[in-house]
């Protein structure tokens, strides 16, 4: 049988829900603030690299060197978020259900790959398959984004060809990552009880016992 996972620590926080209240607690305003701090570089790199890299939008903005400044600083500050993030005891106890793939999240993938939407064919936990893959690839992706930017930036560090090769690796990592979050975007908005839950901390209650069953907050 698989065992049911609990949010992270058992102590109430401040305007934390009872028991039996239509809401329950989802996100700490840290875990929040990571969130939304990390989309905010995020999105400065998507738009700064699309302003690099396609002629029509580096013509309507102009200011090559500024746009160069604010995506080089804005992918070395990507990981700040998170690393800050690790003084919540929250976010570390969420960080371990992320790092936690069980029996039922196979299970949720099956399901997944078949579309099978029934009640009950796509078990889960606090976070569910699909966002335990994409908080792992996503973290991936940003280390090797930020390790070939580095090379890239610091022409020094390494010889031409390796530096030709973080190019490669950069230029189409970073159009994967794109298309990764333009879809991460999707699914967010077409789940409207998710989106609030990361806006306001709180979800319906039986959105919770439907979506993620085996999660108790």
């Amino acid at each position: 049988m698989t065992r049911p996972e609990t949010g992270g620590a058992r102590t109430p926080h401040p305007g934390e829900h009872p028991a039996g209240a239509a809401r329950v607690r989802r996100f700490s305003p840290a875990e929040r603030l990571v969130h939304r701090t990390t989309a905010l570089l995020t999105g400065l790199c998507v738009l700064t690299a699309a302003c690099l890299y396609l002629p029509q939008l580096a013509e309507l903005v102009g200011r090559r060197e500024l746009v160069v400044r604010v995506h080089e600083w804005s992918g070395l500050l990507l990981p700040v978020p998170l690393l800050a993030g690790l003084l919540s005891r929250a976010f570390r106890a969420d960080l371990r259900l992320l790092n936690r793939f069980g029996p039922h999240d196979r299970v949720w993938l099956r399901s997944a790959l078949r579309r099978d939407a029934r009640p009950g064919s796509r078990p889960a936990g606090k976070f569910n398959a699909g966002q335990k893959t994409y908080a792992a690839w996503i973290a991936g992706a940003v280390l090797v984004m930020l390790g070939t930017g580095l090379l890239m930036w610091f022409t020094h560090l390494a010889p031409l060809v390796w530096r030709t090769g973080a190019t490669f690796v950069h230029d189409w990592l970073a159009l994967t990552v794109g298309i990764v979050l333009a879809g991460h975007i999707g699914m967010a908005l077409a789940r409207p009880e998710a989106r609030r839950g990361m806006r306001t901390g709180s979800v319906d209650r039986e959105w919770a016992e439907r979506e993620h069953p085996l999660w108790r907050p």
